[in-house]
């Protein structure tokens, strides 16, 4: 089932999409370089309308969302397409190339979240946003039946269907890679601006969390780890921020991220932010949330399980003081 694109623009010899700041030019029977949006017969097709890769109920902290409903189970669900070029993806595999895929209609997920104890939907795994106008359609239903609708992204998305899409959203967990315009434009294929801008609209609309893949000699220096943080941190220091370890994966075959430099990011990241978390290799603290006024153990993480210990309600059960958590 192909639905008809929003956001693209006619010209004499092709169609311009404007989803996202790559503005593709798509020539007649050609795609866009999401792989997920068609010019055929003068009209852009989101060609790609509910046909999934990947449906499952994972952890919320899997996605990695840490202040969002802890502990509960969310159904996840991917398109097989991405609108950037990672050489270092870690789901390369149905984010970069064709692979085979099923058709879920907004009404079968809704049907498939009924059956399960779901806190909502999680579009996630590759990039939910070219999916834009399934998500609209999907999200509508999820709202109108009591679920939340997560999006685990990039962030690359325009400002004028990002405001068309928010007021559905509940959480989106925004990948923020670097603070370098010249790694997101050459190696990444992506635009640090408008990620920027994703997260300042995201963060007045709904529960958002951070997440930054540190990866070997990429954006692990100091230097691009401070002014990560100091971003983030001048946003609201109470942005839960997940440092993440980075393996060798894809077109990468650089060593995994030293130890010292997610130690270093966790350590400096803490001395400006509330919460700050590590992904992707053990850690005694790096997955537990504390009381950034008197330190209590608020929950207890291992692996993707979550233990509730020190909360009441929204606050820390030990001094009263308000947490940024949804419960």
């Amino acid at each position: 089932m192909n639905v008809e694109a929003k956001y693209y623009d006619k010209k004499n010899n092709h169609i311009e999409c404007q989803l996202c700041p790559h503005y593709c030019k798509i020539m007649p029977g050609k795609l866009g370089l999401c792989r997920g949006r068609k010019n055929e017969d003068g009209k852009l097709w989101a060609i790609n309308y509910g046909k999934t890769t990947s449906i499952a109920l994972d952890p919320i902290e899997k996605k990695p969302l840490y202040h969002f409903y802890p502990g509960s189970q969310i159904l996840s669900i991917a398109p097989n397409n991405c609108n950037m070029r990672c050489p270092f993806c870690q789901n390369w595999e149905i984010s970069q190339g064709e692979v085979k895929t099923e058709f879920i209609s907004p009404e079968i997920l809704i049907k498939i979240f009924k059956e399960h104890s779901s806190t909502g939907i999680a579009y996630t795994y590759t990039e939910p946003l070219v999916w834009f106008e399934y998500l609209l359609d999907a999200g509508e239903l999820i709202h109108k039946e009591g679920g939340k609708n997560v999006l685990v992204t990039n962030g690359l998305i325009n400002e004028k269907p990002l405001l068309d899409l928010i007021p559905l959203i509940d959480a989106m967990n925004i990948d923020l890679k670097t603070m370098k315009q010249e790694v997101y434009a050459k190696v990444l294929s992506g635009d640090l601006d408008t990620v920027k801008r994703t997260i300042e609209i995201a963060y007045k609309h709904c529960h958002i969390e951070i997440t930054n893949l540190l990866v070997t000699g990429l954006n692990d220096r100091k230097i691009n780890i401070d002014k990560l943080i100091d971003y983030v941190a001048s946003i609201d220091k109470n942005i839960p921020i997940h440092f993440s370890r980075y393996y060798p994966n894809y077109k990468y075959d650089k060593p995994p991220t030293p130890v010292k430099k997610l130690e270093y990011a966790y350590e400096k990241a803490k001395e400006k932010m509330n919460y700050v978390y590590l992904g992707n290799i053990p850690t005694d603290d790096g997955s537990n949330t504390y009381c950034p006024k008197c330190n209590n153990l608020l929950i207890e993480r291992m692996y993707f399980q979550a233990k509730v210990k020190g909360l009441k309600e929204n606050k820390c059960a030990k001094c009263g003081e308000k947490i940024n958590i949804i419960i």
